[in-house]
Parts: structure tokens; C-alpha cells; sequence
């Protein structure tokens, strides 16, 4: 019999699966995923429809696959509980547990990555209805469905699971394999790794039940089998899963909507979550959740012995708000533990993380550097570019300090012109653009948001791989503060990295003075603390790389340095904070054959006394070109050293222009800048000197 549904955009026609005599041997799921107005026949389920698909063979698994339509609207909470309701009772005559791949997916390229999703306490496998158009385009994504009446013991889940992760590392030995693991599934997830310490295993957690023992339901098995089944989740409570602080959403609703029918449409969606109370009781009846509360009591016994002996990639989701587990002190005790572990936190959110409006999984995996296609991650190859909706919640996280110093820009065309705006930038690849690094790196998130914006050219950021390493548990840096910058591309500096940038054709932004510059000593600024290398013009010329030099001017009208490293390192207290920021960074130096100032990047934060902010300007030199000068320029090291020193010397010149000519902007004061926007509108560009 096969359960069809006449939903046109998402069910998946599932199966009942061929349950063999001996429930450990291999179970043969027959999963098809098709999108389509199904018959509602239950004859077939291979029903042609009007869009057309392809069938392939994978593992004793037919698989349709819809042409889909690339509409990328998000699933509501109000769709889980309509999809779930159907599920649950198109299966409501029983059977094993099983496999789907929800047809809301879309199409992924051959070499994606697997994706397993082991549900939670509810079972049902929608728990990423939100995040499947997104998925679905970078994983092959495979969910879990636990019948409501099914009472598969946990071992027997494991067993479910290994069996698949088994089929399809066979079938692709070098793809890695993902399982985002959803509270239970967490748990199912950590036991799936320590028993396949072989298999190449990224594990995504979300409020993993590792935690079980500390939870409140843990102390409320007696009470819990003497309440009446109709009142076993109460309104409050059943709220709080799904939303984590149910005033506190509807106030962001009002206030973070960028517009009036998104603000209706997150309130309605919230305020529909009551009518769909005996969904929740169908998906949580009492008798399942006790069994799934007994289950986790003892699995999470069991799993928190072995957690030594997870060896996988692991990325910790954890929820503030979460009223079942007290999940934001276990994601930091699961990250002491686990050998390869980060944790991301969500202060406001629930239980059932992947509900939330403001979370989606693949920008928190861009975040993270957690996506690969091999063993390793490539930040070349394995790289996913931000949407415009990604780009834009970025710059709405720094849209007021943007703002508030207004950043004019300017470039050089090829006749040597300089010219308003970003006309004179390269549009094809590859382009190294090459500056003095401002204080703190002020001068990043308005330069790589303006290009991005202006010319839709992504600057690719070589950064310190401090941002990108969590060396020590308890350590000065905290990795996640950089997901933004990693999100729009940002890479660890290295040779290598800016050879396979480069070799991409990719626009690449690099600072050579690094740290040295960004973190520099009181009357410093706009010093170049460069190497006396030429170290990026031979790999720029192997390419054929056009080289941009470029200024930035602005940094003394942001603060003024008054209390840098040689004074903190007079304070005891302030010197034991720098040593172990030394400590960190030391780990990772990266450059042991250097000499000078350039070598001398202790880290630490100066601290300054902020002005009235001013304005920040930058300048875009001439491209030098390198094309047909490879094997001049590698062989011949005083011909990259020169090309190297004129770079050098471009900067320097271009930093000279802006300071003298920022002298003659009227508006460099934000004063006058409000000023002028309170006559011409408060979205008017802000001129700035002439030319």
C-alpha cells in the first residue's frame, strides 16, 4: 500500500518498508521522493503526474526526482504541523521506522555530500521542513520517520542507521557523510560515530539529549503517568517547544520584520501554533512519550560512556531557551569532551532549534567552515557564496557603524583617471587587491559590503587563522564572533590558500602588514608594517593576476590609541590577558621567517578614546598587470622585488591623496552629514570632496 498525498509541493510517497525476519539484518526501505499533485490512489505509487522526473537506482532504492520549480519561499511552523498530521496518518497502520527524501529538496550537484536526519522526541522527520530548500541544494538529504506506535529500541535505531551510513560509504568511499541529530537523534548520532570510528562522519547536534540526566522531566515520570492523556502537554508548555520564548518572538516580529506583511505573517504564524495543540498530542501522545522519555533516560546513560570514542567532526547547536534540557551548559561540556567539536549558541531559542524563524542551518554551516566534499575542508572549492539574503542580515548587523562613517568611494580607471565609485575595479578574475590594514579592521565590513553591493564582486579575505581555530577549551577567542566574516569569504592566510584563490580566479583581498597594522601602538596609524618579501607578487604573476593597490583613510577620525601593548604590559592584570592571547596565537604564527616589526604581532586589544565619528575613504590604484610576466617575475627576484616596492609605494601615495583631499569633504563630519540628509532624505548619498 503506498501513502500518497494530494499536497502539490512537498510529500514525499512513502512505503511501508519490508520488515525481514531478524529486525538487525538490513531493512530494504523503498523511498520515493516526487513532487507533484499525487493520486490519491493507493494502487500505485509510481502515479504519473505533470512534471516530469528521472528514476535512478540507489542501495535497493527508487528515487524520483521532480524537475523543481526555484521558488525559495520558507516553510512555516504552521506547514510541520500539516505535513506531520498527514504523515502520521498516512501511517497510522504501523511499521518500522524508515527512510524519505523530502521532494521540497531541489536538485544538488552529483559530488553533494549525504545528509541524515535523525529526528527528535517526536519521530517524525520534518523537524528541517524550514531548512530543506536550502539543504537540498548542497546535500542529498535523507530524513528518518519513527511511527507514533513504533517501539524500536535504541539499539535497533543505531543498528537502522549504521546500516545506511554503511551502504553509502561503500557506494562513495571519499564523500563525507552528515547526520544532524536532533535531541534523540543527537544521541543516535554519537553512537552511529563511536561505532564507526572509520567512516568519514560530520555530526550537526542540535540540543543532543546527552543531557537527559539534568533534565526536569527526568523527575517527573511518576506525575507524568498519573495526568490525563488530554492534558499531558499543556498550552505554555507545548508554546515554548516549538518557539523558545513565545513574547519574546512576537516582539521581534514587530520590531526586526523588515516589512509589514513579514511581521503579519511571522505573528500569524506564531498566534496558529495553539489550534495545532491536538497535532502535538497525536505526534506526543502519552504513551510514546513515556516510551521516548524512558529512552532517552537510558540511551543517554549509555551514549555519555562513549563519548570518548567519537572521533568525528562535530558541530554543537545549542539553545538558550530550550525547556527540556539544559542545553547551552552541555553544548560547552560536549565541546571539553569530543576531540573535534565547536558549539554555536542561540540564546532565544527552543528546543526544536531548526523551527526557529531566525535560524537556518546552511548559513550556520558556512559559518562554521563546516561544509566539505572531501576529507578535508577546501575553502577554495568546498566554498558556498552568500545569498543576497545572507549579505543583507550581515549588513543589517553593521549597518549602524556603516552608516555612521559613511564611506566614499573612489577608483582608478586604466587611463590613470581616478573617478567616483568603483567603475575602475577589474570585473574578471583573478585580482589581488592589496592595503594598509586599518585599526581593529574597521575598514573591512564597509569595503567588502560596498563592492559586494556596487560591482557584485565577492572579495575574498586572507585572515588570521586565529578566526578560524578554537585552540584552547577555555580560550581568549571565541571563533563563532567571526562566522559573518567566513560567510562572505573570508580564508586563513597561507601560500596556499592564495594560490588556490587565485588559481579560482577569485578576487582576493590580503593586508601585509596583518596584525602588526591592525592591532598597532599609539602614533602608528597609517604606517605600512610590511615584510621585506615580495611574498604575494610571484604567486600573483603565475596566474596572471592583476594586482590593485589600495588606501583606506579614516581610522584617526574613528579613536584615538591610548593605551597600547607596551603599556598594558606594565599592568599585572592586563599582561597575564596578553600572555595567554600570546599563548593562542603563538600556536598558529605564521610567520616563523620573518623579521622586524612584521614579526612582532603580540595579541592584544588596544584600547582608544572614540571621537565624533568622521568619515572613511577609500582609493583604488591603477590594476598592474602581471599576465605574460610568470617566468620574469619568478625567476628574476629583484624584478618581483621592485613590482613588490612599487605596490608598496602605490599605497603610500594613495593614502597621501585621501588624507589631503578628506581635508576639503564638508561632510566629513557625521554633523553635517545628518544635516544634510534631514533636507535631502535620510537615504540621500552623501557627497563628499571634488576631484
Amino acid at each position: 500500500m503506498a501513502f500518497t498525498t494530494t499536497r502539490s509541493c512537498y510529500f514525499p510517497t512513502i512505503l511501508p518498508p519490508v520488515t525481514p525476519r531478524n529486525f538487525t539484518g538490513h531493512l530494504n526501505f523503498s523511498t520515493h521522493r516526487i513532487i507533484a499533485s499525487l493520486a490519491t490512489s493507493e494502487e500505485s505509487s509510481t502515479t504519473k503526474t505533470t512534471s516530469s522526473y528521472h528514476e535512478s537506482k540507489r542501495d535497493n532504492t527508487t528515487t524520483f526526482v521532480a524537475n523543481l520549480d526555484e521558488e525559495n519561499n520558507k516553510k512555516s511552523l504552521k506547514d510541520y504541523f500539516e505535513e506531520a498530521k498527514d504523515l502520521i496518518k498516512r501511517s497510522s497502520d504501523g511499521g518500522a521506522p524508515r527512510w524519505f527524501s523530502p521532494s521540497d529538496c531541489g536538485d544538488h550537484s552529483d559530488d553533494s555530500p549525504l545528509l541524515l536526519y535523525l529526528p527528535g522526541i517526536d519521530g517524525v522527520g520534518l523537524g528541517l521542513i524550514r531548512q530543506h530548500q536550502g539543504l537540498g541544494k548542497i546535500f542529498d538529504i535523507w530524513c528518518l520517520h519513527i511511527p507514533v506506535e513504533d517501539r524500536t529500541s535504541f539499539a535497533d535505531l543505531v543498528k537502522l542507521v549504521e546500516r545506511k551510513v554503511r551502504s553509502e560509504n561503500y557506494r562513495v568511499p571519499n564523500r563525507p557523510i552528515y547526520i544532524v541529530g536532533d535531541s534523540l537523534g543527537g544521541l543516535i548520532a554519537l553512537e552511529v560515530a563511536a561505532c564507526n570510528q572509520d567512516i568519514d562522519l560530520a555530526l550537526i547536534l542540535a540540543n543532543p539529549a546527552t543531557s537527559f540526566r539534568q533534565s526536569t522531566l527526568r523527575h517527573l515520570f511518576p506525575f507524568l503517568e498519573l495526568v490525563p492523556d488530554q492534558l499531558h502537554l499543556h498550552l505554555p508548555y507545548a508554546l515554548s517547544l516549538f518557539t523558545g520564548d513565545p513574547l519574546k518572538k512576537g516582539s521581534d516580529n514587530v520590531f526586526k520584520a523588515p516589512n509589514l506583511l513579514d511581521t503579519i505573517g511571522k505573528t500569524r504564524d506564531l498566534l496558529a501554533i495553539p489550534t495545532y495543540l491536538p497535532v502535538v498530542a497525536d505526534i506526543l501522545p502519552k504513551e510514546t512519550f513515556l516510551w521516548k522519555m524512558k529512552m532517552l533516560r537510558s540511551a543517554a546513560l549509555y551514549v555519555n560512556t562513549r563519548l570518548h570514542d567519537v572521533k568525528a567532526q562535530t558541530l554543537v547547536l545549542s539553545s538558550g531557551k530550550d525547556q527540556l534540557m539544559p542545553s547551552a551548559a552541555e553544548g560547552k561540556r560536549l565541546c571539553s569532551i569530543l576531540r573535534k567539536c565547536e558549539t554555536r549558541n542561540f540564546a532565544d531559542s527552543g528546543h526544536f532549534l531548526f523551527m526557529e524563524d531566525d535560524v537556518d542551518l546552511v548559513s550556520i554551516i558556512k559559518g562554521a567552515s563546516f561544509y566539505r566534499r572531501g576529507k578535508y575542508h577546501d575553502y577554495a572549492s568546498d566554498f558556498l557564496p552568500p545569498t543576497r539574503a545572507e549579505s543583507e542580515k550581515i549588513y543589517e548587523s553593521h549597518r549602524w557603524f556603516i552608516e555612521a562613517y559613511s564611506p566614499v568611494m573612489h577608483s582608478t580607471l586604466e587611463d590613470g583617471t581616478i573617478v567616483k565609485g568603483l567603475a575602475g575595479l577589474p570585473s574578471d578574475g583573478p585580482v589581488l587587491y592589496i592595503s594598509y590594514h586599518m585599526l581593529l579592521g574597521f575598514d573591512v565590513a564597509p569595503l567588502v559590503y560596498r563592492v559586494w553591493k556596487d560591482r557584485n564582486i565577492l572579495l575574498r579575505g586572507l585572515a588570521h587563522p586565529i578566526m578560524f581555530r578554537r585552540l584552547f577549551e577555555d580560550g581568549l577567542i571565541d571563533v563563532s564572533n567571526y562566522d559573518v566574516y567566513r560567510i562572505m569569504g573570508a580564508v586563513p592566510v597561507s601560500p596556499n590558500n592564495l594560490y588556490k584563490l587565485l588559481s579560482s580566479k577569485s578576487h582576493v583581498l590580503m593586508f601585509p602588514g596583518g596584525m602588526r597594522e591592525a592591532v598597532h601602538r599609539k602614533g602608528e596609524q597609517y604606517k605600512l608594517f610590511w615584510p621585506t618579501h615580495s611574498e604575494f607578487v610571484r604567486v600573483a604573476a603565475t596566474f596572471g593576476a592583476k594586482i590593485v593597490p589600495f588606501a583606506t583613510v579614516g581610522e584617526d577620525d574613528v579613536g584615538e590609541v591610548f593605551f597600547d601593548y607596551e603599556d598594558q604590559m606594565k599592568f599585572p592584570l592586563s599582561r597575564d590577558f596578553n600572555e595567554q592571547a600570546a599563548q593562542e596565537s603563538e600556536a598558529i604564527r605564521i610567520r616563523n621567517v620573518e623579521d622586524g616589526e612584521v614579526a612582532n604581532q603580540p595579541m592584544h586589544s588596544p584600547y582608544f578614546l572614540p571621537k565624533i565619528p568622521g568619515r572613511f575613504y577609500f582609493c583604488f590604484g591603477k590594476p598592474i598587470e602581471t599576465a605574460g610576466r610568470k617566468q620574469e617575475l619568478r625567476r628574476d627576484k629583484e624584478k618581483a622585488q621592485e613590482l613588490y616596492l612599487e605596490v608598496k609605494s602605490e599605497v603610500e601615495k594613495l593614502i597621501d591623496f585621501l588624507k589631503e583631499k578628506r581635508e576639503h569633504d564638508p561632510y566629513r563630519n557625521i554633523v553635517a552629514r545628518l544635516a544634510y540628509q534631514a533636507t535631502h532624505g535620510f537615504t540621500a548619498d552623501v557627497p563628499s570632496f571634488d576631484l
